[in-house]
């Protein structure tokens, strides 16, 4: 893409963490910020396909923290979330738009919850938070090569789209004890944090963008948000599954600028009244 990574550090509850970070887009003063967060075996890679169509609209940062890694207090939804927010803080000018899918989806949720300051909107893909069939579910100790490949391929449609290269990085990192203890601690720790009614008090924008074959998170979640956030849309694709930023980069890219063409709309509209 043209944008080299970069190392930042964060304090989170328990020490620092590492995270990597790729920034990129426009840049005038007045632009939306994006900050794209992926799900418990993501990569920022996997937004590329997206931000290399987007990236021209709005300033686009991809924010990758290490979550297999995590440990102790840091090793939990509400661990994330706060890493999340002391970056966001950090590193950015103002609010931004939290581009979340799956389990990084949770954390935008919670975020727009408890630290509406920080969110311009949101743009969800697969959230959890509402309901999730966890990719946990029937974990093993040590995972095989064909339980990962078998897991991983339930989060698409398109099976085309399964990378063996993700297969071999999380066959690597879960062979650890402290890859596997990680994934089922981040896991359980987010099935335990049912938003529940918590939902109906985000009030900044927000767009679901939803595959109607996510057997991960299914559509009675999309539906489950679209009904309980008062300013909320949403955008399906068919033949589509749970990363639809990997299955349909081009379709998402789209539902992007439209959202950010809509949020410019708002606030040209509200500085002129």
């Amino acid at each position: 893409m043209g944008h080299a990574p970069q190392t930042v550090h964060i304090t989170g509850l328990e020490g620092v963490v590492p995270a990597t970070v790729i920034d990129s887009g426009s840049h005038p003063g007045n632009a939306t910020t994006f900050v794209f967060l992926h799900g418990l075996v993501g990569l920022n890679q996997h937004w590329e396909g997206v931000v290399e169509r987007f990236c021209a609209t709005a300033r686009c940062v991809m924010l990758q923290l290490p979550l297999l890694n995590l440990a102790g207090d840091n090793c939990s939804i509400q661990g994330v979330q706060t890493l999340t927010a002391r970056f966001l803080e950090d590193y950015l000018d103002g609010p931004a738009v939290l581009v979340g899918n799956s389990f990084g989806g949770h954390v935008a949720l919670r975020l727009a919850i408890e630290r509406p300051d920080l969110v311009r909107g949101l743009a969800l893909a697969g959230s959890s938070g509402l309901i999730e069939k966890s990719m946990v579910s029937d974990v093993q100790v040590r995972p095989s090569r064909e339980w990962l490949r078998r897991k991983i391929g339930e989060l698409f449609f398109d099976k085309k789209h399964l990378s063996e290269h993700d297969i071999e990085r999380a066959f690597a990192e879960l062979s650890t004890r402290t890859g596997a203890r990680a994934m089922v601690r981040l896991s359980k720790s987010a099935r335990r944090d049912h938003l529940g009614e918590r939902i109906g008090q985000i009030r900044c924008p927000t767009l679901l963008i939803w595959g109607r074959e996510d057997i991960v998170t299914p559509p009675e979640a999309a539906d489950g948000f679209l009904k309980s956030i008062p300013d909320s849309r949403i955008v399906w694709f068919d033949q589509c599954g749970h990363a639809p930023m990997i299955e349909c980069p081009a379709e998402f890219a789209t539902a992007l600028s439209a959202f950010a063409t809509e949020l410019a709309k708002r606030d040209r509209d509200g500085a002129g009244r």
